[in-house]
């Protein structure tokens, strides 16, 4: 048999992910082995079809399997020997397994019974025939810092115990992190799958983030704003100290080089100082005197680009 999924699934390679469920679905009540006791041509069939679905039943590994990431078998491709030993195999007693039930969640209870069973039958091993255990997926949500900086968390598991995660520093927002060997367990001494881990990044309440740079609105006060400054600046690894020019104007971006996101590899971003005028709530007489003065002594429009750009 065909070892390409969208053959063994009897689907094009076009097909979208709904007609791949469907098409699994239907094969896999059909071949079911407590269907077939005993029958060792439609248990390697079920096993080929529940091994195909694993790999384009999902959309993140069909994506990797059609870009060659991956082979049939779910295995990285400089990894394949061990399949290529396992296809030179006893053609006749290749697929001898019971084990292997990998998306039987698909089948929507069908067949809930036999869960107890398919978890028996993937501790074990069984002569001629050894598979690579299923990934499982997790999703975690990080604090912004962490991603920026990198930090460690406890990844909770359906059984109650958990996975140690590190976050490499620059992590963005919908990353999948691949932990090896940590998914569910392979069948016949084959190889364990992977934990893939899917990021989502919390908001910051000061700063906002875009690939490695990073950004932050300072407000400052009029004063500063007309005769310059030096003032701290809030930045990923603390205050540092900046100098705001004189004329300073709302909307206006100052660069401190360096200061962005730092990831694990590659060059580190920068951080943007978005410079926002605030004044007093309620003024006080001398301000506007002060005001006043300023309006009666400056002529130029402050609006004047806008207009000649319109």
């Amino acid at each position: 048999m065909t070892d390409d999924p969208y053959k063994v699934l009897g689907v094009a390679k076009g097909a979208s992910q709904a007609e791949i469920k469907k098409a699994y679905r239907k094969l896999a009540k059909s071949l079911h082995p407590d269907l077939h006791p005993g029958d060792k041509v439609k248990q390697a069939q079920f096993q080929a079809v529940t091994a195909a679905n694993d790999i384009v039943g999902d959309a993140e590994t069909r994506k990797r399997f059609d870009a060659g990431e991956i082979d049939a078998s779910g295995q990285e491709r400089p990894q394949r020997q061990y399949y290529r030993e396992h296809a030179a195999a006893d053609p006749q007693g290749r697929y001898d397994s019971s084990a292997g039930y990998g998306d039987f969640e698909d089948l929507s209870g069908v067949f809930s019974d036999l869960f107890g069973a398919r978890a028996q039958a993937r501790t074990g091993r069984s002569q001629g025939f050894a598979a690579r255990g299923g990934d499982t997926r997790y999703h975690l949500q990080v604090s912004f810092m962490d991603a920026a900086v990198g930090g460690k968390r406890a990844v909770p598991l359906p059984d109650g115990t958990t996975i140690d995660l590190t976050i490499p520093a620059g992590v963005r927002d919908g990353q999948t992190l691949r932990l090896r060997g940590k998914g569910q367990p392979g069948v016949g001494g084959g190889p364990a799958g992977d934990a893939l881990v899917e990021i989502a990044v919390a908001a910051h309440p000061v700063f906002t983030r875009d690939g490695n740079d990073v950004e932050v609105d300072l407000p400052i006060g009029f004063d500063e704003a007309v005769l310059g400054a030096k003032i701290d600046v809030p930045t990923l690894s603390g205050k540092v100290s900046m100098t705001i020019p004189k004329g300073a104007s709302t909307g206006q971006r100052l660069r401190l080089k360096g200061r962005g996101v730092k990831p694990a590899k590659g060059t580190a971003g920068d951080q943007y100082v978005r410079l926002k005028i605030v004044t007093p709530p309620k003024p006080d007489a001398e301000m506007e005197a002060i005001a006043q003065r300023w309006r009666d002594h400056v002529t130029a429009d402050p609006r004047a680009k806008l207009w000649k750009d319109l």
